[in-house]
This record gives structure tokens, sequence and C-alpha cells, in this order.
């Protein structure tokens, strides 16, 4: 029997429409499609290379830093923002905190590596580059809310600006010799047989999920990225947030810069050319909405973790693992567009 619609009356999405604006549905996508790649690489590589312990934490070493970077940018993204300068952040932070550390134990040579006085500069460099990652996303909010740019063009100027203060301070070359301590003891060191690095990674992101989840920080942030003007008319002070979010990315990539130098002992000022848009790839692969006002810390937990393995795998089987770089372009052309048909047919746009 025919279903009789009434006239006037405008028929609700379909069955596939709200399918596709469930966000639990989006995840569960993502899920699967990591699960699949894992199913993928194990089943086609020698038994006991991918899915062992060694490889498994590889890949989570590999992916803690894109992971911290990507949790910033959730945040961002939902609010409609944008930030195209973390990479160069990580390098001028990086930059900074080496130059600092190797500055102020030049005359420690002959200290033990446990020393506080050896313990003390570390200190002071690992919080001088993370302060300064913070006070670049201060200049980076600051740009975007009083003058009203895109911050697409905004965050796009001040990352040649940073990455070229960053070059021009070290003549275009990296920076060696960091203590020995702090790779020891961080960048090489393990919490229960968990790296530091990973640990960290999770302690962030497990922080700023229950954040996004469930404070008035966070349900404020999907306000403004659904509508800003509406946000103003609530009473939320959208300037002031929007600065904290940008603040609060800039202090995550100079905690992204500092594990770089802990794992490496080395500032790198041309490792993180693509750091920003892998970042972003991430967020958006995760299901947060371009547009703002949609996503969750889920997705982009599992966003993150996707270039990391596609890599490995590659690895693993002998292909050139620039690979990766195919494959995770096409899961974002897809991913952007189950968005846009998203908010087509849930009439959003």
């Amino acid at each position: 029997m025919s279903t009789i619609t009434s006239p006037g009356v405008k028929a609700g999405p379909s069955l596939t429409a709200r399918l596709l604006a469930s966000q639990r549905f989006s995840n569960l996508t993502i899920f699967g499609l990591l699960v699949a790649i894992i199913v993928f690489f194990t089943v086609v590589t020698p038994s006991g290379t991918f899915f062992s312990n060694y490889n498994l934490t590889s890949i989570a070493l590999a992916g803690s830093q894109l992971l911290i970077l990507s949790a910033g940018v959730t945040f961002l993204l939902i609010a409609a923002g944008l930030d195209l300068s973390v990479g160069a952040v990580v390098v001028f932070s990086s930059v900074l905190a080496a130059k600092l550390m190797l500055g102020l134990t030049s005359g420690l040579a002959g200290t033990a590596q446990g020393g506080a006085e050896l313990w003390l500069p570390i200190l002071a460099g690992v919080g001088a580059g993370v302060v300064t990652g913070a006070a670049w996303g201060l200049v980076n909010g600051m740009l975007v809310v009083k003058s009203k740019i895109p911050s697409f063009i905004v965050t796009l100027a001040t990352s040649t600006i940073i990455l070229g203060l960053a070059q021009v301070w070290t003549g275009g070359m990296n920076v060696s010799g960091v203590p020995q301590a702090l790779t020891d003891a961080f960048g090489m060191g393990t919490l229960l047989g968990v790296p530091w690095p990973v640990v960290t990674a999770a302690a962030v992101t497990g922080l700023l999920w229950v954040v996004l989840a469930r404070t008035r920080f966070g349900l404020r942030t999907y306000a403004i990225g659904a509508n800003p003007e509406a946000a103003r008319r609530a009473g939320i002070n959208v300037d002031r947030h929007l600065l904290a979010i940008y603040c609060m990315v800039g202090l995550l990539a100079g905690l992204v810069g500092m594990i770089d130098i802990s794992r490496f002992s080395t500032a790198s000022v041309s490792g993180y050319a693509n750091i920003a848009l892998q970042s972003i790839t991430a967020v958006i692969i995760g299901g947060t909405s371009l547009w703002g006002g949609r996503g969750k810390m889920s997705g982009t937990v599992v966003g993150a973790f996707i270039p990391a393995t596609l890599t490995s795998g590659f690895v693993i089987m002998n292909l050139q693992p620039f690979w990766q770089n195919v494959a995770v372009g096409c899961v974002l052309i897809f991913a952007v567009f189950v968005d846009q048909y998203r908010r087509r047919a849930m009439n959003v746009t």
C-alpha cells in the first residue's frame, strides 16, 4: 500500500541520509576502515611481522605526534577555524628549545646524566619551547580575531614567517647535540613497556576528549562552529574562545616539538613541512566537518593512525611508503564527499 503525503508537507530525510548524518555511523565506518587495513596487512605480510607487539608499538610511536596535533586541530575545525602554521611552530619551538639547552649545558660536559645541574637546563628548554608554541598560537588567534582575515590566509602567512625565522636563526641547518639524557629518559624511555611519547599522546588526547565531550568549553566550541552569530547572542565570548583554541593548538605544537627533539636529539628545520595538512587530513577522515559544528575526538584518534598503519604495512611488503600518500588522499576525498552529501541531505547548508 503506497504512502500518501499531504500536500505542502515536506518529506523527512531518507533512511540513507539519516544514517550518513549519524556521528556514530561515521565513527564506526572509519574504525571499520582501520580494522580492515590492519586485517589486510596481517594476511598479506609474513606471519608475525605486521601484527606483532614490536610493529604495533612502532605504529603507535610513529602516530603519537600527529595524534597530539590532530586532537588540537579537532577543536579548531569544529569551531570553523584553520591553522596551517602548526608545522612551522613545531620547528621554531624545537629550534629554540635545542639552542637554549645547548647554551645552558655548554659548560656542563662532565656532569652526570642524571644530575640536577643537567636537568635544570633541559627542563628550562622544554618549558620555553612549549610556551613559545603557545605564544605563536596566540599571535595567530589575535590576527584572525582582530583583523577578520580568513584563518586560511592568516596562518598560511604566519607559517611562512615562523619557518623563515627558524631558518634564518639556524642558517637552514638542523640543530643537533640535544642532551642525551633527555633522549634516554623520555624519547627512548618507557612506562610499563609503553614509550613515553605514546603515553603523552594518550594522556593529552584523553584530556582533550573529555574537555570536548563533557565541558562547557567543548559545548561552546560546537556552538561557535555551527553558528557564531547565534553563539554571540547566547552570551558566548566568541573572540576569547577562539583565542583560547588557537593558543591551545600552538601549545600542542610546541609540545610536539619537544617530543621530536627528545626522540631524535636534533631539532629538524625541514622535517614538518606537511604535518599541518596531515593533521587536518586526519581530523577530516575522522568525521569532523571542514565547515565546523560537527566532529568527535574518537574519529580523530582513528584518522591519525591510518597513515602510520599504511606506511608500516607498505614497508613490510617492500613497497614504497609513498603509496601511503595516495591511499590517504583517496580516503580524504571520500570523507569530504560524504560530509558534503550529509550536509545536503540534512538541509544543513
